[in-house]
């Protein structure tokens, strides 16, 4: 499926997928133009097995973005949608979604367990993210990153701070470490220390009198006093750093506000902040979601939906998580096999036959009847 939200680069199957899947049987349907700007033409598609045409008259439609009004028009009563639907925020479109009778299966809420990683399009999207917020900050930063001996002295590194270790954190440290940077990490969660350390960061350690791990992994909200206590911690690490890369999110929440604009104006002038959470408000009071702006000399970084960025690998990546989600609700003969017992196929279904079927969107949406 071609995507058309703005900005959107990636596709949502990849030939190699594609190939996979045609050989298995299954009648691929791909929309014109669909991987192009993803690096991946028509014709590598159609070598893989599949027919560009209609692909929203398929049984089943994969995407990337959620659909548009438009889009969902064209969705026949009925059909599987899979795509990053956002259910605990799009609360218009999962009723639509219940109206038109369709099943639909939304990426980002693929269970946090063992055996649904290879199906975790949340995190492989992360890794993306993480990677490319180091190499944005480093072209940004009016400094090396590493240390450098030279005939005209020796160059000191740049310190990097990162705020959050979970997927995209990790990945920006080992990316910062990669590049020669020093850097210190921070969560909430006392887990992750070991991780960060084995990168060859620092973890930064507080007593918050409570702990920022929520379930299935994810970060919780903090209390008043245990975030008092965060941003206390954090307000001289920030000051210290040449680079902070911010990742904290929790799951249907704005981002918690880290870092504030006092604490951005403390920072060296050069200093450069990438906030990876500035689609759900960022991490800074000062963030401006999808912008770059300048605060006393401190570039603040803004740009949203960063894998679309770098869109050959995460469309890859993807892909390869939707096939796998695929391989365990599709037969051999390719036929749809929903087992509601299943804990990832029941964390993952959002509508099916007319209903929430969801349990944290249900609740979340509690107080909203569907229409008839």
């Amino acid at each position: 499926m071609r995507e058309t939200t703005p900005g959107e680069r990636r596709v949502a199957l990849v030939p190699e997928t594609v190939g996979r899947l045609a050989k298995a049987g299954n009648q691929i349907v791909v929309e014109a133009g669909a991987g192009t700007a993803s690096s991946f033409p028509d014709r590598l598609y159609t070598d893989a097995g599949a027919t560009i045409g209609d692909a929203w008259s398929a049984d089943m439609v994969v995407k990337v973005a959620r659909p548009t009004d438009e889009e969902l028009a064209r969705l026949r009563e009925g059909a599987v949608l899979i795509a990053f639907l956002q259910p605990l925020t799009s609360h218009d479109l999962v009723r639509d979604l219940a109206r038109r009778r369709v099943t639909a299966l939304s990426m980002d809420a693929i269970p946090r367990i063992t055996r649904a990683q290879p199906m975790d399009a949340l995190s492989s999207q992360a890794t993306v993210a993480g990677y490319k917020a180091v190499l944005l900050a480093a072209a940004a930063l009016p400094r090396f990153f590493p240390m450098l001996t030279t005939a005209a002295g020796t160059i000191a590194p740049a310190k990097a701070f990162v705020i959050g270790a979970g997927v995209a954190g990790l990945q920006a440290i080992a990316t910062a470490r990669r590049l020669g940077a020093v850097v210190e990490a921070f969560d909430t969660r006392p887990v992750v220390k070991e991780q960060v350390q084995s990168l060859g960061a620092k973890f930064l350690e507080v007593d918050l009198g409570e702990t920022g791990e929520g379930t299935g992994g994810y970060a919780k909200e903090l209390s008043e006093d245990a975030h008092r206590k965060e941003v206390e911690l954090l307000a001289k690490a920030v000051k210290e750093n040449d680079i902070v890369i911010t990742t904290a999110a929790i799951p249907g929440r704005p981002a918690p506000k880290l870092i504030t604009a006092e604490m951005v104006r403390s920072m060296k002038p050069g200093s450069v902040i990438v906030d990876l959470a500035a689609e759900t408000g960022g991490n800074t009071e000062v963030t401006k979601a999808g912008e770059v702006i300048d605060v006393n000399g401190v570039r603040v970084d803004g740009t949203t939906n960063i894998p679309s960025t770098m869109p050959y690998h995460a469309s890859q990546m993807y892909s390869r998580n939707i096939a796998s989600l695929l391989g365990l609700m599709l037969t051999k003969e390719g036929q749809l096999n929903l087992d509601m017992k299943d804990d990832v196929i029941k964390g993952t279904v959002i509508t099916h036959g007319g209903e929430i079927v969801h349990e944290q969107t249900a609740k979340v949406m509690a107080p909203q009847k569907v229409p008839a």
